[in-house]
């Protein structure tokens, strides 16, 4: 997962980005959509080690990368004018990051062979960078980001300067790449249509400004309401009180946007995982309002939780019985299915047991 917390940038006395925090799933791609001088392409830029912030910090598979060199950190750029060698042939400039890498030769050959098969252009090893087409300079850049393997990847304005017909096809061209790639991206972008075909998540500079959710205690009733809405429609039962809610250590937490309204609830309940009597805690009903899904409401909600149980009870195993159109949700802050899945007798949902361990 790649994170920005909190990062603050300013230059002269001004303030570019303000208090900015960001969360890309692992293989996900996010595009990041604002006007020109929003601070988008500082963002990235920010991410890659090229601007220092102020404050805040940047973490990649949980890995803190502040103070690491643009060159270690395992991120690669797509810059907007592919900044290619133009002194180069197309296949040193694809070789440029594996060449650095200290990869053989043969290795380094055949890697490159696979990228331009990868990107469309079979055969273009040979050619000059400076006889490229538009297009086909924004593809040997990409191949040129991808060639090292980098853990997540930044795309600043990819497509910018194409033709109306030429950018449509080559955003769908990115799109498919970045898709069989895997490979986490965050793409910066002014065109909503361009990011809502390049990304699997649209967020725009003014929902990271700040803090946009604030994470709160809750009583047990006020959780019914998106308990209600959200794990109980169109299932057989609509019983909201669950036993344990009200024991004196379940601590019920929920997340309210900036107008104070609350779109996310979950409960964390002392209760060892099944097959065990070591030290547990259940996470249980965790919702999130449908209308604000894949915004990072949840991934606040659930990584508030967690932090409050590992500061609380550092060895305890955390687990939940998850909806399995939930799991990979989860699967990116870390827990494991450990059981084989099964239908939950009280909503006639498939459901799978998943546990994060202890550190």
């Amino acid at each position: 997962m790649l994170e920005v917390r909190d990062v603050t940038v300013s230059f002269d006395g001004a303030v570019v980005l303000d208090r900015v925090s960001l969360a890309v799933g692992d293989g996900e791609v996010v595009a990041l959509l604002g006007p020109s001088g929003s601070g988008k392409s500082t963002l990235l830029r920010v991410i890659a080690g090229l601007v220092v912030p102020a404050s805040g910090s940047v973490w990649l598979d949980g890995r803190n990368l502040t103070g690491v060199p643009t060159h270690r950190r395992g991120i690669g750029m797509v810059f907007q004018d592919e900044q290619l060698f133009p002194h180069r042939s197309v296949a040193d400039n694809v070789g440029f990051g594996l060449k650095m890498q200290g990869l053989p030769a043969t290795d380094r050959d055949r890697r490159v062979d696979g990228m331009l098969d990868f990107v469309g252009l079979p055969g273009f090893g040979h050619r000059h960078v400076t006889d490229l087409s538009g297009g086909e300079a924004k593809r040997v850049a990409l191949a040129r980001s991808l060639a090292p393997s980098p853990r997540a990847l930044l795309l600043d304005e990819p497509l910018t300067g194409l033709d109306r017909e030429l950018h449509d096809r080559l955003a769908v061209e990115v799109s498919r790449i970045l898709r069989r790639a895997k490979t986490t991206a965050l793409v910066v972008t002014h065109d909503g249509e361009e990011a809502a075909i390049l990304a699997d998540q649209v967020v725009t500079m003014d929902q990271l400004r700040g803090d946009p959710f604030s994470i709160v205690e809750l009583t047990s009733a006020e959780t019914h309401p998106l308990r209600a809405a959200v794990l109980r429609n169109d299932t057989p039962s609509r019983e909201l009180a669950l036993d344990g809610d009200d024991e004196p250590t379940t601590v019920h937490l929920g997340v309210r946007d900036g107008t104070g309204r609350l779109i996310g609830i979950s409960t964390w309940l002392l209760r060892p995982p099944p097959g065990s009597e070591g030290d547990g805690v259940q996470l249980r009903g965790m919702a999130t309002a449908p209308d604000v899904r894949g915004q990072g409401a949840g991934d606040a909600l659930l990584d508030a939780g967690i932090a409050r149980v590992r500061a609380a009870q550092p060895d305890a195993v955390l687990w939940a019985r998850a909806r399995d159109s939930a799991v990979g949700f989860y699967r990116r802050h870390g827990f494991e299915i450990v059981e084989p899945g099964f239908v939950d007798e009280t909503t006639g949902i498939p459901h799978h047991v998943i546990l994060l361990p202890p550190r």
